[in-house]
């Protein structure tokens, strides 16, 4: 699974939006460009999907010269993801813990359970 798709389904199953070609439609006749969440690549937005989660808890980790490490976990499932992106790492580890699995273009480590 992509970045992108990853995204979309995100974007469904977390911010209850829905993905059209080009657009998330977020209701109430709102829609935001796909271009404008973009939560592998930009900070921001991965802390937006990170709180609309609504993780029973969660935890970030870093050391200099190593990858960010991130720790969800959502209705009892463990998502975890590490990676130079914290963005990327951010994502993946929300991905994870809702049952999806990215794939990726590095490798990341990964670890989902309970």
């Amino acid at each position: 699974m992509t970045g992108e798709q990853v995204t979309a389904l995100l974007a469904e199953r977390i911010m209850g939006w829905r993905a059209a070609p080009g657009r998330f439609m977020m209701g109430g006749r709102g829609w935001k460009p796909d271009w404008r969440f973009q939560p592998t690549k930009r900070l921001e937005d991965a802390f937006q999907l990170l709180d609309a989660a609504d993780t029973e808890e969660y935890s970030m980790r870093s050391r200099r010269g190593a990858n960010f490490t991130v720790r969800v976990q959502i209705g009892g499932i463990v998502g975890e993801a590490s990676d130079a992106s914290k963005a990327l790492a951010i994502t993946y580890a929300v991905a994870r813990a809702v049952g999806l699995e990215p794939e990726s273009r590095r490798p990341i480590t990964a670890r989902v359970g309970r």
